[in-house]
């Protein structure tokens, strides 16, 4: 496990907006090496991490990426797309952050894995209304587009351009981001809020 790139510009959006997010309960969904989720409780947030239920790895990544942050008051939760768990059921009004939540590592891009991020997220927007979900992804092909499923769920996006929060370079935290990319950033509520 490593930090994508996707997970570098949304931690570099976070920092940009940190004063906004100071004192509010944010969820970082899929967290994975938790970077995003662990910069916004360093800005002040109150932060649930959360990834899938279904793999206890990389729950006790997100656990081990608290400890090496001395982060020991962050809740880690098991969250399956798509499937209205307890957990789920239990969280508190939030905002959303997910990097990369829409990748699909190995074949044809599956609208199904989409659509279970979007159920969650819809279901997350509707429990609270002025509630955000800021993501970022990786344009991997020029094939595909999730603006059917927002619609079918009543969700509207923006496209958030990189250079607004300085994410449009090659270099971010001193850092080269690995491999050949495009990332995208996108701000995502419910229609009706």
């Amino acid at each position: 496990m490593h930090a994508w790139p996707c997970a570098v510009v949304l931690a570099q959006c976070v920092w940009t907006h940190r004063e906004e997010l100071m004192r509010k309960t944010v969820l970082e969904l899929g967290a994975g090496v938790s970077l995003p989720g662990v910069v916004a409780v360093k800005c002040g947030a109150q932060v649930i991490l959360s990834d899938s239920a279904e793999l206890p790895l990389f729950l006790e990544n997100c656990r081990r990426t608290c400890e090496v942050n001395l982060l020991p008051n962050v809740l880690v939760v098991g969250i399956t797309r798509g499937e209205v768990s307890p957990d789920l059921l239990l969280l508190p009004p939030l905002d959303i952050l997910g990097s990369d939540v829409f990748y699909e590592p190995e074949g044809e891009f599956r609208l199904t894995d989409i659509e279970n991020v979007l159920v969650t997220i819809s279901f997350l927007l509707r429990k609270n209304h002025e509630a955000q979900f800021w993501t970022t992804y990786q344009e991997r092909s020029a094939d595909w587009s999730i603006e059917a499923l927002l619609h079918k769920w009543n969700l509207k996006c923006l496209n958030i351009p990189l250079e607004k929060f300085h994410a449009n370079k090659d270099q971010l935290a001193g850092a080269t981001l690995p491999g050949s990319h495009n990332v995208q950033m996108i701000i995502t509520e419910d229609k009706e809020s």
